[in-house]
């Protein structure tokens, strides 16, 4: 990019944020412009941690699992002591990809182009035919930030990364609980969605369109029917729990990478009166997990950084990950957990476990694009947010702000 394209494309930035008025959505060029995505990328997702999935996917030494993220291929590895680590796939001679397999079981990773290999870890093992004075040790794959809590494991490309104290103990208090530290993975689905990336994140962090596009979430949770009624209902399923000793507390300090930490929420709600589970009809999907004996009626909802989201129930969990691609296409993914022991077709069966989240995922993806067309439009004019929405009010203002900020060095 010339310095006359980046003042051209800072400008566009910059006159965007300026017209956008308090209390309503985003401008459409928020969505649609390559160059406000490319900011996007550089100014708020390597800026943040990201959840990648659950550790139990690679269980044994020498397990491996390819993950696409901000159009960066990561090896998310387990080495021989038992330690994650999570490597650029990248090799250091020429840049080929060293490894192209989805996941697997491997020690040593060879570069298919000149064949220098790595270890698991990512330190460089043997590179082929170099001079006498090559430093092997300063050419390992390079390394992005981890932090791995209750099995989630997270990254963030920063050099510096955002201090992940608080949203450690975020995610400690909400899921030890919940016991997804001894978790597995049941399954997972990938949608992908022809729309920019803030409009799928929008979309999950309100629920003013629940009721009219998902009537099957509907009948099993309460939330989305108005502030006063939920807040009657989350209150009493808190007192529930705290009866039966589960005590999660609840946080919302949406911090902005001014302050040096990871934006962090975690809040909690009801089931319908006689649901104990997500499912199609509020029924319990597998064993309890954690701490819980018994169902207290409720969901733990957690929120880190600006694509990362978090589901539990008693009885099982779901990790929604969203990954931009490119300006109009998002990649929205959906892991659920259950406890590590439960057995699949004695104890859980897939299809039930992940029915309501697949359907509303489905109809997510609908919606989504349905908005994604119309913020192409020239007459769209963003509208007031509804007091249904506070929490799309607040993901805006934060993202607003994070743009806003000076940029960052990134690994």
């Amino acid at each position: 990019m010339t310095q006359e394209t980046r003042n051209d494309a800072n400008q566009r930035l910059t006159d965007l944020i300026s017209r956008h008025k308090s209390g309503f959505g985003l401008d459409g060029g928020f969505y649609t412009d390559p160059s406000i995505f490319a900011a996007d990328l550089e100014q708020v997702f390597r800026r943040h941690w990201h959840c990648v999935g659950h550790e139990s996917i690679i269980p044994n030494p020498g397990d491996f699992e390819q993950f696409k993220l901000g159009g960066e291929s990561i090896l998310l590895t387990r080495d021989r002591d038992g330690s994650v680590n999570a490597l650029l796939n990248v090799c250091r001679h020429r840049g080929a990809k060293v490894c192209s397999e989805e996941r697997g079981n491997r020690r040593v990773f060879v570069c298919p182009y000149h064949a220098w290999s790595y270890s698991n870890t990512g330190d460089l093992r043997s590179a082929r035919e170099m001079p006498a004075d090559f430093d092997r040790k300063e050419y390992g794959l390079k390394k992005l930030n981890l932090e791995v809590v209750e099995g989630l494991v997270f990254v963030s490309f920063a050099s510096e990364p955002l201090d992940f104290q608080k949203a450690r103990d975020v995610v400690t208090s909400a899921f030890g609980p919940h016991g997804w530290g001894d978790a597995k993975v049941a399954h997972r689905e990938s949608y992908k969605i022809t729309g920019n990336w803030k409009l799928a994140v929008e979309n999950y962090v309100e629920c003013y369109h629940c009721g009219p596009a998902h009537p099957e979430y509907s009948v099993v949770h309460s939330s989305g029917i108005s502030p006063e009624a939920d807040k009657l209902a989350a209150d009493a399923m808190q007192d529930r729990a705290r009866a039966m000793g589960i005590a999660i507390p609840e946080h919302d300090e949406w911090l902005g990478s001014d302050t040096g930490q990871e934006a962090a929420r975690c809040f909690r709600y009801s089931l319908v009166e006689g649901a104990v589970s997500g499912t199609s009809t509020g029924a319990a999907a597998a064993p309890l997990m954690g701490s819980f004996e018994t169902y207290d009626g409720g969901v733990t909802s957690v929120h880190i950084g600006g694509t990362s989201f978090f589901i539990g129930y008693p009885d099982y969990g779901v990790i929604y990950r969203f990954s931009p691609i490119s300006v109009d296409e998002t990649e929205m993914e959906l892991i659920w957990l259950v406890k590590s022991d439960a057995v699949e077709g004695r104890d859980y069966n897939v299809e039930e476990l992940t029915w309501l989240w697949h359907v509303t995922s489905k109809a997510d993806k609908k919606i989504i694009e349905l908005a994604a067309n119309g913020v192409c439009s020239r007459y769209f004019e963003p509208g007031p947010v509804s007091p249904m929405e506070p929490y799309q009010l607040k993901y805006t203002e934060w993202y607003l702000k994070e743009l806003s900020l000076p940029e960052v060095s990134n690994s």
